[in-house]
């Protein structure tokens, strides 16, 4: 098979649950661990930090990364969704792996895979957990696909485990109560292992401290140390200067507004791996800041693609991603701001549309994933919210209609969800 064809292979003969949803979520170890087996546990070659949460796990996951290889260290970096290619999910300092690696991967397993009709990130982390062993990765840093007590991830035995925070999301899988998430999530703390945690509320942060006492865990409440006194916004629309307590001045890459809460998580994991002689350096703090998607391939968080007009993507996807969001497009009212958008059907679309701003043209749109709100749907709630724009069938045919639309001073937004962002980078 062609690499195209394995990739087709993969997203056809194994459930996905970024095309179908639902039916791609299998609750459970079994296929986990016999592909663990077969593999003679991958993982167990190399140590692992192990990053969960609602929100901001990519952003912290890459950043970590980024730390580790100014540190000089052989970093494998396991996260989820991709936007425009497979391969994007794992990466050895920063490059992702080969066409020919997923392919012979996939023609030398299949005889042993197929039989245990495994979900597709149930094969794709067996598949990152092999390729890291057989690069040789001085150390690995695992994102969560989704929850942490039953995810494919939670067979490694990390160094570290960070939980960025909890907001509702895949409450079908994952309960319907803060409380019940941060059970999820805090399943992937180990015993006598420390754990980070970026944010907490009331209903959440006594879940954590429970489970890290039964686990006799170092528990660590990144708010609580709260490393990040500061934060400045750089010229332009792209990143940050992060005033911090024992760093001094950080310049991060990243835009976004919640880019600050992320600094913040991540600082306290920083000084963990200090504590643990991993990290020795600070210079490979500023420089990992400075450098994530130069260093680990990172798209989609506020990534402005050009100017005149000012074009930012956001990969947010949830209420809890937008109550960063919304703020800070609504600071850019001063401007004509011009937002294409549209969401996936297991999302709180309502709770979105609430917060969004009000003096905008909208360009309501629909991914190309099964999963896409429809777009005549998306519009008629956006009505509902006093919200005005037109219909595009795809979100090309939408992004070339602001763009056509705008003047050279206006500010176009695209985004809503992973999969809009996707199409946009897919197409641009």
């Amino acid at each position: 098979m062609t690499y195209q064809e394995t990739v087709q292979y993969l997203f056809n003969s194994t459930p996905m649950f970024e095309h179908v949803g639902a039916t791609a979520y299998k609750e459970g170890l079994d296929n986990t661990l016999a592909l663990d087996e077969h593999f003679h546990h991958p993982h167990t070659h190399y140590p692992t930090i192990h990053v969960a949460g609602t929100n901001g796990k990519g952003s912290c996951s890459h950043t970590l990364a980024s730390i580790l290889q100014s540190e000089g260290y052989r970093v494998g970096l396991y996260t989820s969704p991709h936007l425009v290619d497979f391969r994007e999910r794992i990466r050895v300092n920063g490059q992702v792996i080969s066409k020919k690696q997923v392919v012979d991967f996939v023609e030398r397993e299949r005889h042993f895979f197929e039989p245990l009709h495994p979900s597709f990130f149930e094969l794709t982390t067996a598949m990152a957990f092999n390729y890291f062993a057989e690069q040789e990765v001085d150390i690995a840093v695992i994102e969560v696909g989704l929850g942490g007590r039953l995810d494919c991830t939670n067979i490694i035995s990390p160094i570290l485990s960070v939980i960025t925070n909890i907001s509702f999301d895949h409450t079908q899988f994952l309960g319907n109560t803060l409380a019940k998430i941060a059970g999820e999530k805090a399943g992937i703390i180990k015993s006598h292992t420390p754990v980070v945690i970026g944010e907490t509320v009331a209903e959440t942060r006594p879940v954590f401290e429970q489970k890290a006492a039964a686990l006799q865990a170092p528990v660590y409440f990144a708010k609580d140390e709260a490393e990040v006194i500061g934060t400045q916004a750089t010229d332009g629309h792209q990143g940050l200067v992060y005033s911090t307590r024992s760093f001094g001045k950080l310049a991060g890459e990243l835009g976004g507004s919640y880019q600050e809460k992320n600094a913040n998580t991540v600082l306290c994991a920083v000084k963990r791996l200090m504590e643990a002689g991993i990290i020795k350096h600070e210079s490979s703090i500023n420089e990992g800041f400075a450098r994530v998607t130069e260093l680990t391939g990172l798209q989609g968080r506020w990534q402005q693609l050009q100017s005149n007009p000012t074009v930012v993507c956001d990969t947010g996807h949830n209420a809890g991603g937008w109550q960063y969001l919304a703020p800070q497009l609504r600071a850019q009212e001063c401007r004509q701001l011009r937002i294409v958008f549209g969401m996936v059907d297991d999302k709180d679309i309502d709770a979105v549309m609430q917060m969004l701003p009000r003096r905008a043209v909208y360009y309501w749109t629909q991914a190309s994933s099964k999963r896409a709100f429809p777009v005549e749907r998306v519009a008629e709630l956006g009505r509902s919210h006093q919200l005005s724009g037109g219909i595009f069938h795809t979100v090309r045919e939408a992004y070339r209609a602001a763009l056509g639309d705008a003047g050279k001073d206006d500010f176009i937004f695209v985004g809503g969800s992973s999969y809009v962002v996707a199409d946009l980078l897919a197409s641009v």
